[in-house]
């Protein structure tokens, strides 16, 4: 069950009650990427005390645009909120400086919300997830999607992008190991840096904005796209609040949205594992969202 446990992570470090590690970008061989306009903060507003009032609005995962308005990110991602959570999605590239703004003014949780919405930094959406998620480890399920399909308004109302490319049925496995590695693999997401030493113990320092970076390919599994994230080699790689995010293969000079960041090492140095999107169960929960190619 260690894939289950892991990719609970982004989620419950938001919320505060995990110990357990799941994936952001390093700091090390990474760069801002705003020309990345399809990959976006997963955002939500939420009630931390049980009394029924909202006191958190912050970023907790990513992901990516796959059409106008189904955004993909991880079903542990959408998974296990408090009654009454609101979900948000920002294709901004700085989501952090902005709820720094707005703490600056003294706007509560609602406030900041609803001040992201009217300007143009957020649109409401609403949360799905694969049904047999946490699965097990041979498939643990993990994806969903923010939906905008009934709202009024969606991300291609608010911003301009061109959603991600998904990947054909079994076409990871068509190419097969040897292609796969000589393959650019590139991560993105809004998630926090690896692990700092210091006298308390280990922190995570940043997040908040869309950042890239390359990293290795390791290995093929069934469900399964295990990606290198070693400095040595040139390599950046995910870290908390990365979830659900998009790791990118170039194939035929063209990006191809593969996986979606779950989980990792702890300290952020060494492994991003992905949940693949050529699989038969990735691709059957994705249908009535999205047209698959």
């Amino acid at each position: 069950m260690r894939t289950k446990l892991l990719a609970v992570l982004a989620t419950c470090v938001a919320v505060g009650a995990a110990t357990l590690p799941a994936a952001a970008i390093n700091s090390y061989n990474a760069s801002p990427a705003p020309e990345r306009t399809e990959v976006g903060a997963f955002m939500a507003l939420w009630d931390t005390t049980g009394d029924g009032v909202p006191d958190r609005f912050d970023w907790v995962c990513s992901g990516t645009m796959v059409d106008r308005d189904t955004y993909l990110t991880a079903a542990h991602c959408t998974d296990d909120w408090p009654a009454g959570t609101r979900f948000y999605v920002s294709l901004e590239q700085d989501v952090q400086s902005l709820l720094d703004q707005a703490a600056a003014q003294g706007l509560t949780p609602a406030q900041t919300a609803a001040a992201f919405v009217q300007a143009g930094h957020a649109v409401q959406g609403d949360p799905h997830q694969d049904p047999a998620f946490p699965g097990n480890s041979a498939d643990s399920h993990d994806i969903g999607v923010i939906d905008f399909a009934t709202r009024q308004t969606d991300p291609a109302d608010v911003w301009s992008f061109t959603p991600a490319t998904l990947p054909t049925a079994g076409q990871l496995s068509a190419l097969g190991s040897r292609a796969l590695d000589a393959a650019s693999w590139l991560v993105v997401g809004y998630g926090t840096q690896e692990a700092v030493r210091g006298p308390g113990g280990h922190t995570h320092p940043g997040g908040g904005v869309r950042m890239k970076a390359p990293v290795d390919f390791n290995a093929l599994n069934n469900t399964w796209v295990r990606l290198a994230m070693t400095a040595p080699q040139g390599n950046g790689g995910a870290c908390y609040g990365d979830s659900g995010g998009p790791n990118f293969v170039k194939l035929g000079g063209k990006l191809v949205l593969a996986a979606t960041t779950i989980t990792g090492d702890s300290p952020c140095y060494a492994t991003n594992v992905t949940y693949r999107l050529d699989t038969p169960s990735a691709r059957t929960f994705l249908a009535p969202y999205v047209a698959l190619p």
